[in-house]
């Protein structure tokens, strides 16, 4: 990820959603979700409740170019599941933290604790 970009996303942080646009599987045709994330520092975390059920992320199997919105930037990127377990925590912990609004212990939920995690590597601002 270039500079620029990484201080773009350091900005678009707090930030509630992103928009997620992955090419269908069969159609061939963008399909857009509204979805939580995490900014880490390549890129973006997700967590997929529906797990590799979810349509998104069988697109993203399919095909990992996608884009991502966040407010108006749009960012072209390259998503992937995440199986280092160490990568997987810490993923699972961001989200946890920006979503749940802990008071006290720092326990995951069971959405947070679950779901496949999945990052998208930002190449660029489109």
């Amino acid at each position: 990820m270039s500079d620029q970009t990484s201080e773009v996303l350091k900005n678009l942080a707090v930030e509630e959603y992103c928009y997620l646009t992955t090419t269908g599987r069969v159609s061939g045709n963008p399909h857009e979700i509204e979805i939580w994330f995490g900014a880490g520092e390549d890129g973006i975390y997700l967590l997929s409740g529906g797990g590799h059920n979810s349509d998104w992320v069988k697109n993203l199997l399919q095909d990992p170019a996608i884009t991502v919105r966040i407010a108006k930037t749009v960012f072209s990127g390259t998503a992937r599941l995440v199986t280092d377990p160490e990568e997987e925590m810490t993923a699972r912990y961001m989200l946890a933290e920006k979503y749940q609004e802990w008071e006290g212990e720092r326990t995951l939920s069971d959405w947070a604790r679950t779901a496949l995690v999945v990052e998208i590597n930002l190449n660029s601002i489109l």
